[in-house]
């Protein structure tokens, strides 16, 4: 089993099970929580991914540096039980913490999905009318926050993703999107199936292997 869990806690258990029936597991993107990895006495899992917390500085220093007046800012977070919506959360933070013209106003979560994020923005939005820069930590947020913004006539605002999904490229081309974020998630998917093979044919495998992210 090649795995990309969108949470690191929840599927331990029945991954767990299926490590004690003999089946290989490989775990990509997310990491699956080191300590309840152990508590459920599995052995170690290989686990393919990038620094994702590099990652999400340098798309949020990529607007930060664009911001030389006092701003206010935004976090839109993952799933919070998930290792990388942290490591990016704390990526962000870092990036926007480095000018002393941003002050963070919110961190929210919009647990990766597109309409939760649009529900957030319009929230935020509201409590905030100066925003004027988003970190979203995925690109489907991401798009979510372009779209309020579209339908508010709001053209004032830097927002920077996380994927470097195709309709963010095009927001990118169309000057929706300032950044996002190439984590090579075809890579990690190779990786995944070969450390796979390897793992059936008995070889030892490294614990952690990190991809480089790409600043689109």
């Amino acid at each position: 089993i090649i795995i990309a869990p969108a949470d690191s806690a929840e599927l331990v258990p029945v991954l767990a099970q299926a490590q004690k029936a003999g089946i290989v597991i490989i775990n990509i993107d997310n990491q699956l929580d080191p300590g309840i990895v152990a508590a459920q006495g599995m052995q170690e899992v290989p686990f393919i991914s990038v620094d994702n917390e590099k990652g999400a500085y340098q798309s949020a220093k990529y607007i930060s540096d664009q911001l030389d007046k006092p701003t206010e800012a935004v976090i839109l977070e993952g799933i919070r039980t998930a290792n990388n919506a942290a490591d990016r959360r704390r990526g962000a933070e870092r990036a926007f913490g480095e000018n002393p013209n941003i002050t963070v106003v919110a961190e929210e979560t919009a647990n990766w999905k597109i309409d939760e994020a649009y529900n957030v923005s319009a929230t935020l939005f509201a409590q905030h009318p100066n925003i004027r820069a988003v970190f979203a930590a995925n690109d489907m947020m991401a798009l979510g926050v372009i779209r309020y913004l579209e339908e508010t006539n709001r053209t004032d605002v830097l927002v920077a993703g996380y994927d470097a999904l195709d309709e963010a490229k095009a927001a990118i081309r169309a000057g929706k999107l300032a950044s996002t974020v190439d984590q090579q998630a075809a890579q990690q998917g190779y990786f995944g199936v070969e450390y796979a093979v390897k793992a059936l044919e008995g070889k030892t495998l490294p614990a952690v292997t990190l991809i480089d992210t790409q600043l689109v």
